[in-house]
């Protein structure tokens, strides 16, 4: 890790992002960019003027960093995110969390649109994070011990907090969405999982499937953040799919959830 990439980026933020500590912090994922409500936005940056940052390369992520006021609460939020397979470092796909710790915050909600493996799921569905499985057993905790990152071997026991997942799960309920709490696996990308694979995930237990979230959700555990992970199902896995995969169908799933997206997030920020 090159610690400067991070110095630089915080010293590039205004002021304002650090007088106060938020309340949240939120990575939005494929799809889920537009789906914040905002009182009073204090601080708007595109990702491109960020050092470090760079803007994203994945359609469905704007790449713009917020701060804003929302329902009384104090919100970093992140729209769209840099992602391994981008090829653009740990420094870059964890840049968000390192900057939410600096800014003292220590409650981070990551979403995300994935892969449905459960017979259970359909498009459209929401899957409370509850546990991941890394399938690629890299993360960005490799190297050298940094002060402030936590204990040398952090335990990853619950990594996404049974408090959290209960507000999600109480916020979906009011709302009446098809929902379920699941196991997320963790794949590189680019390139989707065979049908195979796809088998293979499903007898180690994943209900959906992936290219993103664990790295931050893992660094964020280590630093002593509390965690919760939001997923849309936006397409079926391989070999369940009777078509080929393509991200315009997570495009177009997303686009069509947007108005649950924007609910479920008002609901769970309400009640964090």
């Amino acid at each position: 890790m090159n610690l400067h990439d991070f110095d630089n980026a915080a010293d590039f933020l205004p002021d304002e992002c650090f007088r106060l500590p938020p309340d949240l912090a939120i990575i939005l994922g494929s799809g889920w960019g537009d789906a914040l409500k905002k009182d009073r936005v204090l601080c708007r940056i595109p990702y491109a003027d960020i050092p470090g940052m760079g803007e994203p390369t994945v359609a469905g992520h704007p790449g713009e960093f917020l701060l804003y006021e929302y329902a009384g609460r104090r919100i970093v939020a992140f729209s769209g995110r840099r992602h391994w397979y981008e090829g653009v470092g740990w420094e870059t796909v964890v840049m968000p969390v390192e900057l939410v710790r600096r800014m003292g915050g220590a409650a981070l909600l990551l979403t995300n649109a994935s892969g449905g493996i459960n017979p259970a799921l359909r498009p459209g569905d929401f899957v409370i994070l509850k546990d991941h499985i890394n399938t690629i057993s890299l993360n960005p905790l490799i190297g050298p011990q940094v002060e402030g990152w936590g204990v040398r071997f952090p335990d990853m026991t619950e990594i996404y907090v049974k408090h959290y997942r209960d507000l999600l799960l109480a916020a979906a309920h009011r709302l009446d969405l098809r929902v379920m709490e699941g196991v997320y696996a963790f794949t590189s990308g680019p390139v989707y999982e065979t049908p195979a694979e796809i088998r293979a995930y499903d007898h180690m237990g994943a209900d959906i499937v992936g290219m993103s979230t664990v790295p931050e959700a893992v660094f964020a555990k280590a630093c002593g953040m509390k965690v919760a992970g939001l997923s849309l199902v936006s397409n079926y896995a391989a070999g369940i799919s009777a078509h080929p995969l393509t991200h315009d169908e997570v495009i177009a799933t997303s686009a069509a959830a947007k108005p649950t997206m924007a609910a479920i997030l008002d609901e769970f920020i309400r009640s964090v």
